[in-house]
C-alpha cells in the first residue's frame, strides 16, 4: 500500500510493486527522521538519562518528563495536558518502567497530532486555490516554489501567482523557482496591485484548466491593517472566480522561532482563516516539539515541513513518521 498522506498517496500516477512501496516508505520515514535529528538528540538524551533506571513510574518521573518536554518547545499548555493524561494512566493501569512511559508518551503525542489531521480533497471544479501567508523571513516564497514542484510531481498542473508585490525581489525570487520547477508564473510589477495579479492568474488557470493555483502573498503582520485588508480583497476575488476559494490558506512558520512561531500562528488564525501550517527549517532546530503545540493549542495540522534548501526538500507531514523520528 502506498504511503497515505493529507493529499492522498505520495504517487498516484501508476501502481507500485510491493518492493517499490517498501523502498519509498523507508525513504520517506528516513527523511523525516533526519529532519528531526536535532530535536531527537536533545529529547532522547534527556529521556534516557531520566528514565533509564526507572522501574515503577512515580510523580518524580513525571516531573522530570515535564521539564524535558518543555525544552523541546512543546509548550506549557500542551505539556501539562500530556503529563495529566500520563498521570491518569499511571494511576489506572500502572506504568512499570521508563521504556513503558516512553511508549505511552509516543502514543499521546501521536494522538494529539492525529486529532487535527484531515485529508484535503481537491474541489470538484478546479482550480484549487491555495494562499500562502505569513511574516517576512519565514521562507514563504521558497515554499511556494517547492509546493509548485510537489503538485507537479503529483500530476496536478500548477500555476504560480506572484502576489507579493510589496517586498523587493520577491517576484524575481519566485520567477527563479518557476524556472526550476517548470511551473508557469503570472506576475505584475513590483509595487503593483496584488489583487490584479491574482485576477490574471485565476483567469489564466481557468482557461488552461489548471488544477492548482499557488498564491505567494506579501509578508505581513496581523497588525498591518492595510495588508490584511488587501488579503481580504484577494479572498473575495478568489471566491468570485472559483466556488469555495481560497480552498486552503497555508501559514508558513520558521520552526527555529519556537513559541514565537506559535504566537504568529495564533494571531494569523484569528485574522486570516488559516487551514494548515507549513513549518520551514525543521531540520535546523531542536524545537521540533512546536509541531505538537500547534496541533494541541490551535487545532491546526502541519501539512508540510521544509527540511533543506533543495526543491525536493519539502515533505508532506506524517504523524507516524514524525513521532518515530522524534524518539527512535
Amino acid at each position: 500500500m502506498a504511503i497515505q498522506t493529507l493529499f492522498g498517496s505520495l504517487k498516484d500516477d501508476e501502481p507500485r510493486k510491493p518492493e517499490q512501496e517498501e523502498e519509498a516508505s523507508r525513504g520517506f520515514f528516513g527523511r523525516m527522521k533526519q529532519a528531526v535529528t536535532r530535536t531527537r538528540e536533545n529529547l532522547s538524551a534527556q529521556l534516557d538519562q531520566a528514565l533509564s533506571f526507572t522501574r515503577t513510574v512515580d510523580e518524580s518521573d513525571l516531573d522530570d518528563l515535564e521539564a524535558i518536554l518543555l525544552t523541546a518547545d512543546i509548550g506549557l499548555s500542551t505539556t501539562t495536558e500530556i503529563i495529566d493524561r500520563l498521570r491518569e494512566r499511571a494511576k489506572r493501569e500502572g506504568i512499570e518502567s521508563g521504556a513503558a512511559l516512553k511508549d505511552l508518551l509516543k502514543q499521546e503525542i501521536k494522538s494529539i497530532l492525529d486529532d487535527v489531521q484531515r485529508v484535503i480533497r481537491p474541489p470538484s471544479t478546479p482550480p484549487e486555490v491555495i494562499l500562502l501567508v505569513g511574516v517576512n523571513g519565514t521562507g514563504k516564497t521558497t515554499t511556494s516554489g517547492k509546493l509548485a514542484a510537489f503538485f507537479q510531481s503529483q500530476n496536478r498542473s500548477t500555476l504560480l501567482c506572484a502576489a507579493d508585490t510589496f517586498r523587493a525581489a520577491a517576484i524575481e525570487q519566485l520567477e527563479v523557482w518557476s524556472q526550476r520547477s517548470g511551473v508557469p508564473i503570472v506576475k505584475t510589477r513590483q509595487g503593483g496591485d496584488p489583487s490584479a495579479a491574482l485576477f490574471d492568474a485565476l483567469d489564466a488557470a481557468k482557461k488552461r484548466e489548471t488544477k492548482v493555483v499557488l498564491v505567494d502573498t506579501a509578508g505581513r503582520l496581523h497588525t498591518k491593517a492595510g495588508l490584511m485588508a488587501e488579503l481580504d480583497k484577494m479572498r473575495r476575488i478568489a471566491q468570485k472566480f472559483v466556488a469555495g476559494a481560497p480552498h486552503q490558506v497555508f501559514l508558513v512558520i520558521d520552526a527555529t522561532t519556537g513559541q514565537n512561531g506559535l504566537q504568529q500562528a495564533r494571531l494569523f488564525t484569528e485574522s486570516a482563516g488559516v487551514t494548515g501550517i507549513v513549518l520551514t527549517k525543521l531540520d535546523g532546530t531542536a524545537k521540533g516539539g512546536i509541531v505538537v503545540a500547534i496541533a494541541h493549542e490551535l487545532k491546526l495540522p502541519v501539512v508540510f515541513c521544509g527540511i533543506g534548501e533543495k526543491m525536493e526538500d519539502l515533505l508532506q507531514f506524517d504523524s507516524a513518521a514524525f513521532v518515530e523520528g522524534l524518539f527512535n
